[in-house]
């Protein structure tokens, strides 16, 4: 009896790639799990994909000794067309994206509630929720902006086009936009009384951005960054000429 082992990211994308590779129909084969797909840790860590194996019975084995034809009929392989149709990718990826995010806030003891909103930076996803959600957010942003990057990559994981995840937590992205504003300007102020320049502590690139955009058009102070990254700074200096 011919066995062959077959993986695919499902049972059932398994069972379809080992019906492809024999070449005969599933009514022709017995099937046996070996082994069932894992999403691991939040769907990132430790995924496993399924494994089953395909018997053939045996008048499929004595059927393919005796013809000698090399054509195969087609294979009535289940389609993808018969299977629900989903509303499209991107709607499945931000589904999963939100579930891994509802999963992460429970390990953390939290009940959360995700709203979308569209922006130019991308798709945001608002949290709120009962609970301390400062533990999601953390010091200036820096736990949101971790979460934020697992977020993009369990979005594209399941989307075919690019997507772009904005993750906010009680407007805290808003907040923070302001305080940044607030502070570029105290200190270009710094920077004309003392004229020396300053130097910011390192900030990730979007938080850059905010203070090169607020102070481009200033008449008397210019910025520009340096470093590399994650230690990568703004620096606020007199313009010259």
């Amino acid at each position: 009896m011919k066995k062959i082992i077959a993986s695919g990211k499902t049972i059932e994308d398994a069972v379809r790639n080992g019906l492809t590779e024999l070449q005969v129909s599933a009514e022709r084969v017995n099937v046996t799990v070996v082994e069932k797909p894992s999403k691991g840790l939040f769907g990132l860590i430790g995924v496993r994909a399924a494994k089953v194996e395909l018997a053939l019975l045996q008048d499929a084995v004595e059927t393919a000794k005796s013809e000698s034809a090399p054509a195969v009929a087609p294979v009535p392989v289940i389609p993808a067309a018969d299977k629900p149709a989903a509303p499209s990718a991107s709607a499945d990826a931000i589904l999963e994206t939100e579930r891994f995010i509802i999963e992460v806030a429970r390990t953390m003891g939290l009940d959360i509630t995700i709203a979308r909103n569209d922006s130019k930076e991308g798709l945001v996803l608002a949290l709120s929720g009962t609970g301390d959600l400062g533990m999601l957010i953390g010091r200036r942003g820096q736990t949101l902006d971790a979460l934020q990057y697992l977020v993009n990559i369990v979005a594209n994981r399941y989307s075919n086009s690019h997507l772009r995840i904005v993750l906010d937590a009680e407007d805290f992205r808003e907040r923070r936009r302001r305080t940044l504003e607030e502070l570029s300007d105290r200190l270009a102020g710094q920077v004309i009384r003392t004229r020396k320049e300053v130097v910011l502590e390192p900030m990730a690139p979007h938080e850059r951005k905010i203070i090169h955009s607020q102070l481009q058009n200033h008449g008397k102070v210019k910025t520009f960054s340096k470093g590399e990254e994650p230690n990568r700074r703004v620096v606020i200096t007199l313009r010259h000429g």
